[in-house]
């Protein structure tokens, strides 16, 4: 299985990249390659992460980084939803989840 991005997602996580690697050269880069790394775990087994909004949206949470990544499975992909600091703006993104 593979994964993609809701477009704000997708600007969600090129905007932590950016961040990151502004605070600290090579920071940015140690947040996508733990990224990479929990969305390999995902994509491998999606039904083992808990539902936060049901009846399929659920959530995976980065180790170094305080951040959720909101994602369901449609047709065989993960679909990212968001990219959501763990203390900022609770459900956001739940406008997003509506297909």
């Amino acid at each position: 299985m593979n994964f993609g991005f809701h477009r704000a997602a997708l600007r969600e996580h090129l905007d932590e990249v950016a961040f990151y690697e502004g605070r600290l050269r090579g920071l940015g880069a140690d947040y996508l390659v733990e990224f990479e790394a929990i969305m390999a775990c995902v994509c491998a087994s999606p039904e083992s992460y808990p539902v936060v909004t049901p009846p399929a949206i659920r959530k995976a949470g980065l180790k170094r980084f305080p951040f959720d990544v909101i994602f369901r499975v449609e047709s065989a992909q993960v679909v990212i939803l968001a990219i959501a600091h763990h203390r900022r703006r609770p459900n956001y993104w739940i406008g997003r989840a509506i297909k």
